[in-house]
């Protein structure tokens, strides 16, 4: 199955605020993180939903396996960080 891809702008229109989705990227692949209490307002402690958290993940007090228990939405179209394992989810 393939998944859809969605710019970076489309992906910032899912910041819980302009609309009800609450997504957040990372290395190529978009999640919705709108179940998770913590990202209910479309922020969670200083970063904000809708964009690629890829860098902002380093200083995180946990690891990318955090996003093992979202689900997968699509995956942001033409990401530097994409390889072919995101690709084949």
């Amino acid at each position: 199955m393939s998944l859809p891809e969605y710019t970076l702008q489309q992906l910032a229109l899912r910041n819980g605020q302009d609309r009800d989705e609450v997504w957040v990227a990372y290395k190529g692949v978009i999640y919705d993180v709108r179940k998770s209490r913590l990202w209910r307002t479309g922020n969670h402690y200083e970063h904000w939903a809708g964009q690629d958290l890829t860098e902002e993940l380093k200083d995180a007090p946990h690891t990318e396996y955090v996003f093992d228990k979202f689900e997968v939405i699509g995956l942001v179209k033409n990401s530097v960080y994409r390889t072919e394992d995101s690709s084949q989810m």
